[in-house]
């Protein structure tokens, strides 16, 4: 019989994830035209906004920093739109505010890694284009593979700027997180991988060693 959920929560932010026991000890529906934020129906031409992050690591204990790459994200506005604009608007900071410069403050080997928090940087903070927290937008798109992005929260409706990136289907999350967007490419996926392989196997609160963080980010309009 499969090992029982058990509830990880962090002890700095009260954010939690359930995860699968054994996870913790090893390594689309119908879519319909809506107008949104931006003031367009979307079409098989515009279903989909490209951002990047460049990512970089910082050791510990000084030495130079590392340029990892860039990962690019297809952001599925079709869907999620608000959920999609909140996202866009954070990477090219029109808003006066965003993600670069940020880091990720939790990496869980074999599930996922957590960013997205610029204003505290531990998992306590961030912030919307719409304010401090906007609602679960819908569940459609489910945690069906690796490689996904979504919404990090602390409960229903509590949405900010955190998201987290999948390593695994994390089919458990679904109906409680929103899945948003996706790893573009395999060139981004390779850098999300490095990113995996700084995770700690010995501990479960997903701190690491070192510092991964968004050098820069925007959009892709190509």
């Amino acid at each position: 019989m499969p090992a029982a959920p058990r509830l990880l929560r962090s002890a700095t932010n009260g954010r939690s994830f359930v995860i699968p026991a054994s996870t913790c000890n090893v390594r689309r529906s119908a879519m319909s035209p809506f107008v949104n934020s931006r003031g367009f129906h979307a079409s098989s031409s515009d279903q989909i906004v490209k951002t990047y992050f460049d990512i970089a690591y910082k050791p510990k204990n000084g030495g130079d920093v590392e340029k990892w790459g860039r990962v690019n994200f297809d952001v599925y506005d079709n869907v999620v739109p608000r959920t999609a604009e909140n996202f866009r608007a954070l990477c090219t900071h029109e808003k006066g505010f965003g993600y670069k410069g940020s880091k990720f403050h939790r990496i869980i080997a074999d599930f996922m890694a957590q960013g997205g928090d610029f204003t505290h940087g531990n998992g306590t903070g961030g912030k919307s284009i719409y304010g401090p927290k906007f609602a679960d937008e819908n569940f459609k798109l489910k945690h069906n593979k690796p490689y996904l992005l979504s919404m990090a929260n602390a409960g229903s409706n509590t949405n900010g700027s955190q998201f987290f990136i999948t390593f695994v289907p994390t089919p458990w999350l679904d109906g409680k997180h929103v899945v948003f967007g996706e790893v573009a490419d395999s060139q981004s996926k390779k850098v999300v991988e490095k990113i995996h392989d700084k995770c700690s196997r010995t501990r479960g609160d997903g701190q690491y060693e070192g510092s991964i963080y968004i050098e820069a980010c925007g959009e892709n309009k190509d």
